[in-house]
């Protein structure tokens, strides 16, 4: 995995069962099949320029239309990226329907704009359903140099833990502007990392420290290192050893490194 790459690349994985969402919305998307995840559709063949403009062009007619075609608006700009799609944007992230506000959260992570940060915030608060909130924990790290860093460790206390996956996420990038964001970033991903129930989370969270380490002091940086090898050694769940131990393995420091073959040595790695 490279060290851009995240444990969990996409914002949907398998962990949505404790999600809070209507029934009869739940039914029609499992009948219908609709939008699902925006980001699991994407077409992942580059286009050519001519291709995009007119797919955005067509996406920005679709956005005053029907339903269903806002619907086929918001998949566009999932992908792609038209500041002329902002402005129709930000209505439907007050839309009734749930699976409409999760897409333009979304297309507002795909196309961030400042007027997108208070909305999207307040989503993040007080959305009641969970898929929402979690589409806004994935949107907010394209946010970074907005205040959002104290409302991601919130999600990341409290909320579920699909949303809790993507916020834990968002946090590195939140946290890597600088050294004053950094350290608060760490320290929740750190008490994340010890306590949270859920393997994904615990994941995502090892992936963030390693990301957030070149902007912490000292005193940080070798608690993270502690705290990634004891993950590395005594986590209950092999796939996040196996994250924090590539942490480790990514920040390239020869007496870590050592230190690592020491363990492989003495038989406790593998």
């Amino acid at each position: 995995m490279s060290d851009d790459a995240q444990p969990y690349p996409l914002p949907f994985p398998d962990s949505s069962g404790d999600l809070v969402l209507d029934p009869e919305v739940l039914a029609l998307e499992l009948a219908q099949e609709l939008l699902g995840d925006p980001l699991d559709e994407l077409d992942t063949t580059e286009p050519t320029a001519l291709a995009v403009a007119a797919e955005c062009d067509a996406g920005i007619a679709w956005l005053s239309g029907s339903q269903e075609q806002r619907m086929q608006g918001l998949r566009i700009f999932c992908e792609h990226r038209d500041p002329r799609a902002v402005p129709l944007l930000l209505p439907l992230l007050a839309a009734s329907c749930p699976i409409l506000r999760m897409s333009a959260v979304y297309a507002l992570g795909r196309n961030p704009h400042p007027l997108g940060v208070e909305p999207l915030l307040a989503l993040l608060a007080g959305d009641d359903n969970g898929y929402v909130r979690k589409a806004v924990a994935w949107s907010l790290g394209n946010y970074p140099e907005a205040p959002v860093l104290n409302p991601l460790i919130r999600s990341l206390q409290v909320d579920v833990a699909a949303v809790r996956l993507w916020a834990a996420s968002s946090l590195a990038d939140a946290g890597g502007t600088g050294p004053a964001k950094a350290d608060p970033a760490a320290a929740q991903l750190l008490l994340s990392l010890r306590i949270d129930s859920e393997p994904a989370v615990r994941s995502n969270s090892a992936w963030g420290l390693g990301r957030l380490y070149a902007d912490l002091v000292e005193p940080r940086q070798q608690q993270v290192v502690e705290s990634l090898l004891h993950t590395m050694l005594h986590d209950a769940e092999p796939s996040v050893r196996d994250e924090a131990r590539l942490a480790l393995e990514q920040l390239e420091q020869p007496e870590l490194l050592e230190r690592l073959q020491t363990l492989v040595d003495e038989g406790l790695l593998q």
